[in-house]
């Protein structure tokens, strides 16, 4: 059970199943019940419809024994102001629903023209005795009322046959008799019959319904679920044969498959890139720590057989460089693993006054135009370190290629902050500006490595000021050589 309802197609399935049995089950029992209550109404229509019929007899000073009471379907009870059935259907049995179970009349025979006389019950008992004999004038010229009906439900034997019935009480004023009730009943036979006709045909067509229902449910979503089957099945085959170049099919339609199926494969070709990235920067890494490592050993292995040949400054030169090399790999690592910078707010202006101070060792005098400290307005947010990265890197590589100057600007523009960095070497061609930002990436000119670095500093640059919601960009200075423009939001 569990493994089934673990299929989508199960789950909608059972849902709407559910969701339909509910909504008939209210429906049918909506219908029933309005069916019911129209023809209960109904019937009391009909029972008050007699009651008012043996009402208006009354009022026309008929006897009791006068009354029409024979009809077998509607049983009828007259009773008087003191509580004494004077009148009842022929051949009553049993009642009840009227508050008077009695089924024998205790009153005297039928009213005489004189207005006086005595009888025996129905039941052949003598209530003489006990009951004042009744009088009338038959005139009809009293005057009179009839009240309005009131309703109950119950039930009634006649001549043997036992059935429920809805009841109409009516009140009635005459003037020589006094109030008088009259209880008249409709059958319910016809209205039970009908509330059971209809109660068999929901309890045999809503589970059909209800079938279809599941069964065209069942259909609909599997054929849309098709489609993610078949992108289900390419994952499992692509992570199966690793091969990242593989793309999940793209269903015709202009649905949520559709778009997963698209999202998928950009999914895919942004891991590819991803893969293949990582593949060349540890192609790459190994290349460039071979040399300086194989470099270091041989000249130790010289010193160490002839200690008068140990190049010492070349052996710390290569050291240095490895320990360059490996600081800038450690950084690309954690900026690929996402690390988030610093959020400390500081003046850029000062910072590059700073950083740039701090530089003794360049060949070329470091030149810096930016605002008056502390004047706040171009205030960044970040880390100290991580820019002190960036424009270290593009003020070496400034001064590897510049002939005689390198610039470094600091302004505000709109909502951004600009540091820029300009020589007057021999620049960066047009067609290499986006390619100086990758990875491991020298120009011919600067592929020696004493001229150049491992290719990584820019890449750092960029990546540096793309996590701090920046760009980094390469164009042509106004003296000819390279302009690198940092890009950075600015404080508000």
């Amino acid at each position: 059970m569990k493994r089934l309802l673990g299929s989508v197609r199960a789950r909608a399935t059972l849902a709407a199943s559910v969701v339909v049995a509910v909504a008939l089950a209210l429906a049918g029992a909506a219908v029933l019940l309005s069916l019911w209550t129209n023809l209960s109404e109904q019937a009391g229509t009909e029972a008050e419809r007699a009651a008012q019929a043996v009402a208006t007899d009354l009022v026309a000073g008929a006897a009791y024994g006068d009354l029409s009471l024979d009809d077998d379907d509607q049983p009828v009870q007259v009773v008087d102001g003191a509580g004494r059935l004077v009148a009842v259907t022929k051949d009553l049995e049993r009642i009840d629903g009227t508050g008077l179970d009695r089924v024998r009349p205790q009153a005297p025979g039928p009213v005489t023209d004189t207005g006086t006389g005595t009888g025996t019950g129905a039941d052949g008992e003598d209530d003489a005795d006990d009951d004042p004999p009744e009088t009338g004038t038959g005139t009809g010229t009293e005057a009179v009322d009839i009240e309005d009906a009131s309703f109950s439900d119950g039930s009634a034997t006649i001549d043997g046959d036992t059935a429920d019935y809805r009841f109409a009480t009516v009140p009635v004023e005459t003037g020589d008799r006094g109030t008088l009730t009259v209880h008249a009943g409709a059958p319910l036979t016809a209205e039970q019959e009908a509330v059971s006709t209809a109660l068999t045909v929901i309890l045999i067509g809503f589970p059909l319904l209800l079938a279809l229902v599941a069964l065209v449910t069942w259909l609909v979503t599997r054929r849309a679920l098709h489609p993610v089957e078949g992108i289900r099945s390419e994952m499992a085959a692509i992570t199966a044969s690793e091969d990242l170049t593989r793309r999940v099919p793209v269903p015709d339609t202009h649905d949520e498959v559709a778009r997963l199926a698209r999202t998928t494969n950009e999914t895919l070709a942004a891991l590819e890139q991803s893969v293949e990235r990582q593949r060349r920067f540890v192609a790459d890494a190994s290349h460039e720590l071979r040399s300086p490592i194989a470099s270091l050993r041989t000249q130790l292995e010289v010193g160490a057989a002839h200690p008068e040949l140990l190049d010492v400054e070349g052996a710390v030169e290569d050291t240095v460089r490895l320990q360059r090399l490996a600081a800038d790999l450690l950084l690309l690592a954690r900026l690929d693993a996402g690390e988030r910078a610093a959020d400390a707010r500081f003046d850029l202006a000062e910072f590059v006054r700073t950083e740039a101070a701090q530089r003794t060792g360049d060949r070329v005098a470091v030149s810096v135009d930016a605002p008056a400290a502390g004047t706040g307005t171009v205030d960044v947010r970040g880390s100290r370190g991580q820019l002190a990265r960036v424009l270290g890197n593009l003020l070496d590589n400034a001064q590897r290629h510049t002939r005689s100057s390198v610039a470094v600007t600091v302004r505000r523009v709109g909502e951004w902050a600009l540091l820029e960095v300009a020589d007057d070497g021999a620049g960066v061609p047009a067609a290499e500006r986006e390619r100086v930002f990758e990875r491991f990436v020298r120009l011919d000119e600067a592929r020696t490595r004493d001229d150049g670095g491992a290719g990584l500093g820019l890449a750092i640059a960029r990546d540096v000021a793309v996590r701090h919601g920046g760009s980094l960009i390469a164009r042509q200075a106004p003296a000819g050589g390279a302009l690198f423009e940092l890009r950075l939001p600015a404080a508000p």
